[in-house]
Order: structure tokens, then C-alpha cells, then sequence
């Protein structure tokens, strides 16, 4: 799957421009997703220097991601080039309705989607 995340807030503690810290198992919670081979595209608002602040505490703290506020080459070649919303599975943010539910529980749901997108397909294969 391909997961675009956001940053501040939810992956990094603070308000912008501040970076205080990681939230609760974002770092771990990436590092799995990715391990298992899900795309993980930094979606932010951030640009500049302030973007590049960001993307450097990412390697510090070896938090593992493919694009940064760009589409996956691999939905470019199928379809296109594509606007300025990138192209996900799914998207984590803070500013979700009800807010930020916490990493536990977004992999949680991932891995529930993932279940669910594989029996479809599974089941696609079967009726032809």
C-alpha cells in the first residue's frame, strides 16, 4: 500500500516550525510499515529550509520514507502525471476528523485494510 503521512504532528511532536520530539511510536510504526513493504510518502506543508529540517531529523532518526510530497513513479507510468494531491491507500494526519487516533492504532487499521484489499483480490481471481 502506499501511506502518505503527515508530519508535524503527527509524526513529529510540536506545532510548526518547532520538531519537538517523535510522537509515541511513529519512528516504529514506519520502520514496520516499510518493512513490509508499504511506500510511506511524507505529505507536508513544509518547504524550504523548514522541509529540509524535517527531512534531515527523518534520517537522524533512520525513520524510513520513499517521496517526499511527490506521486509513487510507479502510479506516474500507469496513469500519468498526477495534481498536487498525492496518490495514497491511505493518509495519516492529525488533523483527521476526530483527530489523530495514535501509531498503534493506525497500523492497526492498515493491516486490516491490507487484509481486506487481499481477499478482494483474491476473490477478483476467482471470477475470471
Amino acid at each position: 500500500m502506499i501511506i502518505a503521512v503527515d508530519f508535524d504532528g503527527t509524526i513529529s511532536r510540536g506545532k510548526f516550525p518547532a520538531i519537538d520530539g517523535e510522537q509515541p511510536y511513529a519512528g516504529e510504526s514506519l520502520r514496520k510499515l516499510h518493512d513490509e513493504g508499504h511506500k510511506i510518502i511524507i505529505w507536508t506543508c513544509r518547504t524550504g529550509d523548514q522541509l529540509l529540517n524535517a527531512i534531515n531529523w527523518l534520517l537522524e532518526r533512520k525513520i524510513p520514507f520513499d517521496r517526499v510530497n511527490d506521486h509513487d513513479p510507479e502510479n506516474i507510468a500507469k496513469y500519468g502525471e498526477g495534481g498536487k494531491k498525492i496518490y495514497a491507500h491511505c493518509y495519516i494526519d492529525d488533523k483527521n476528523i476526530g483527530g489523530f487516533p495514535g501509531w498503534l492504532a493506525c497500523v492497526e487499521e492498515i493491516e486490516r485494510m491490507e487484509e481486506a484489499y487481499k481477499t478482494i483480490l483474491k476473490e477478483d481471481k476467482t471470477k475470471v
